[in-house]
């Protein structure tokens, strides 16, 4: 029975997925052209031609997985929401994105880890922390906290999640929504007992 043939779209999107798995799997520096092409059955000039290496399709794939993860955590950032309901639909997006793109996910930590200061996902990380800032500014406003303060927290809050969830990829252990629920109580509880004046015990 022969092969349908794909159309040149077809062909791309195909190569992009082989590709984000195997980069998942392996990462960038582990991962050849060659076994690209073997996994999709074409001939590596079938994987130049679409991409011109090994390079410009890690490329596409990063920019595809950034693109979407900052989608889902910007689209449940709704700015009319209770500042405690923001925090839920944040960490929420998140985990959801792991668990639909878990492979997407892995690429981005492997070679850019969550605690990396340089790096794809360390960037976008700071793409998110600046839409939590803006969040934030506007409720320390209305508590009568030092709104320049918002950056700092923004930064605490999506860098815990994000850790929680690079440990989640692996543990799946509790159930999505229960880690959800923790972070949210962690960082609500927090947010909601905080100190105008913060000091430290040790150090007075």
């Amino acid at each position: 029975m022969a092969r349908v043939r794909m159309t040149g779209k077809e062909r791309r999107e195909q190569l992009l997925d082989v590709s984000r798995a195997l980069f998942a799997e392996r990462g960038f520096d582990a991962t050849s052209v060659e076994e690209i092409a073997h996994r999709a059955s074409v001939s590596k000039p079938v994987v130049y031609e679409h991409f011109g290496g090994k390079e410009g399709i890690y490329a596409v794939v990063v920019d595809r997985e950034m693109q979407r993860l900052m989608d889902q955590i910007v689209g449940a950032l709704d700015v009319g929401a209770h500042p405690r309901e923001l925090l839920e639909q944040a960490a929420c997006a998140l985990l959801d994105y792991i668990e639909g793109s878990t492979d997407g996910f892995r690429v981005l930590v492997r070679d850019s880890p969550v605690a990396s200061t340089s790096g794809t996902f360390s960037s976008l990380l700071n793409d998110i922390a600046s839409q939590v800032e803006h969040i934030l500014a506007l409720h320390f406003a209305k508590q009568g906290y030092d709104r320049k303060l918002a950056p700092l927290y923004a930064q605490a809050l999506v860098g815990m999640v994000a850790l929680t969830g690079q440990w989640w990829l692996e543990a799946r252990k509790p159930k999505k929504d229960e880690v959800a629920a923790h972070l949210v109580n962690l960082a609500w509880n927090g947010l909601s007992a905080m100190e105008h004046r913060p000091k430290l015990r040790s150090r007075s």
